[in-house]
């Protein structure tokens, strides 16, 4: 493997397209090197495209022919891209969401997102493993086995993106696409030392198979190594698409540009201290504590304090929306493979699941949906004193393997066990549709990487992008890379 390409980001890749130092070819081949080299031990892909990859023959896709692209145009000409094999669809690819009832789905129809990556110049070449569905806090589905944390073979990466945060952590792909409903790009982000940004609600479109997905609560953007690639990225594909349910709180694009402006002086409050009075391990305390007085000295202002507990109704709505969920899960896979899910054909936990979800009455899902948004409204009167709200990412390294599965005697095992380390609020932002993101921190004793959680108000995303810029010139993260071995 070339290690000086392995380790460049998106956009300098594409650089090297553009001047002729490299072709669209050279970077895919260096691509399949990679995954030969890396991708058993980890596990993070469950497809591998054919040359040009999967977009070379969609109508409405854009890859590299003759001259390449412009940047305005197309930032990331000839960029190995990896998808999660979940939500964002591809016509003619499998399509399974981890799980071994949709095994054998092909793809019928190519997502609006997927061909605006495409018209960036972004090369999608295979997919990543998800746990099933994209239920769990994990990302070890029982149809594909799990992923590994790249940092320590034996960790989880967390999940649900779990399959694209190692892809990126481990240089096999500078950037990956992953998606959001309740902390999903910002826990793997954090455990696998990479960055992830969770965009405003609105801001990136779900069609044409989804107007939203459980009212508005999940987004689609990806994983980094850089935060200006994550800016470039949300740029380019930004913007309504005709039918949206929703207008994104603020206008598409100027992400990139506002890294070079600046966030100005913010107005941040932070904690370290969890609600549910859990012990938070020392290193993820220290990265908060290192990061305030990072931010102090940057000019920001930063004091304690915390949005508003979602308290007994919040959580009693939260559970609803997520059963609902899970419902809604249920009936779309039976009516698309035809059936309902037989003996094996998924894991104890989304079993359990969807039990709960075929509880759950039409009118307790709404009730909880307008309980939330009585809550965003609340908590938008903290932002309105405030600019960001920052707090450890996790609450502790990442846990073993198995720690965070369930098994058939005891299907809720991970879901209790994610309290060790989920405990700070990031469904927060899903609830009010903020941006929201997971930045490098560096790493603890044992050679793990922690991270910070920053919250912003809706429609702040540039802003954001730009504070988390701010961080990654006084605290460098792309020098640190896990010691994994080629195999």
């Amino acid at each position: 493997m070339d290690e000086q390409l392995r380790w460049l980001d998106g956009l300098a890749q594409a650089a090297l397209v553009r001047t002729r130092a490299a072709s669209t070819a050279e970077l895919e081949a260096e691509f399949r090197e990679r995954v030969r080299a890396l991708g058993a031990p980890l596990g993070a892909l469950v497809w591998e495209a054919g040359p040009g990859g999967a977009l070379a023959d969609v109508p409405g896709g854009a890859h590299d022919g003759a001259p390449p692209p412009s940047p305005s145009r197309a930032p990331f000409a000839g960029v190995p891209f990896l998808v999660k094999d979940l939500a964002l669809e591809i016509e003619g690819t499998p399509f399974s969401e981890g799980s071994r009832w949709a095994e054998g789905t092909v793809s019928t129809h190519t997502q609006e997102l997927a061909l605006r990556h495409s018209r960036a110049g972004l090369v999608t070449v295979g997919k990543t493993a998800t746990c099933e569905f994209g239920l769990a806090p994990h990302c070890e589905p029982a149809a594909h086995g799990p992923v590994r944390n790249p940092w320590e073979l034996t960790r989880s990466t967390s999940g649900s993106s779990g399959g694209s945060a190692a892809a990126v952590a481990a240089g096999i792909v500078p950037m990956a696409h992953g998606n959001d409903l309740g902390g999903s790009l910002r826990y793997p982000a954090a455990w696998c030392g990479v960055f992830g940004f969770k965009p405003s609600r609105g801001l990136v479109p779900m069609g044409p198979a989804y107007g939203d997905i459980v009212g508005g609560f999940a987004v689609e953007h990806a994983l980094t190594r850089s935060v200006r690639d994550s800016a470039a990225l949300l740029d380019a594909v930004a913007g309504p698409q005709p039918g949206d349910p929703y207008a994104a709180a603020g206008e598409p694009g100027g992400c990139l540009a506002a890294l070079a402006d600046g966030p100005g002086r913010l107005r941040i409050a932070a904690t370290a201290t969890p609600r549910g009075g859990q012990d938070v391990d020392p290193a993820w305390a220290g990265a908060l504590e290192d990061t305030v007085g990072l931010l102090a000295r940057l000019g920001h202002t930063v004091t304690e304090g915390a949005p508003a507990a979602l308290g007994r109704d919040g959580h009693r709505a939260m559970a609803a929306v997520y059963r609902g969920a899970a419902d809604w899960i249920r009936v779309y896979w039976t009516r698309r493979t035809g059936r309902e899910p037989g003996e094996g054909d998924i894991e104890p936990y989304t079993r359990a699941l969807f039990e709960r979800g075929r509880r759950l009455g039409a009118g307790e899902y709404l009730a909880g949906v307008e309980e939330l948004q009585r809550f965003s409204r609340r908590t938008a009167g903290f932002f309105s004193d405030v600019d960001v709200w920052l707090t450890p990412a996790m609450g502790g390294p990442p846990v073993p393997l198995g720690t965070l599965t369930g098994t058939e005697d005891e299907p809720l095992r991970g879901e209790k066990a994610a309290g060790g380390f989920l405990m700070f609020d990031a469904e927060y932002a899903n609830i009010t549709g903020g941006p929201a993101m997971s930045v490098p921190a560096g790493l603890d004793a044992h050679g793990l990487p922690v991270a910070v959680a920053l919250l912003g108000r809706p429609g702040d995303d540039a802003r954001l992008m730009a504070l988390a810029a701010q961080l990654e010139a006084a605290r460098p993260w792309a020098h640190l890379h896990p010691r994994l071995e080629a195999h």
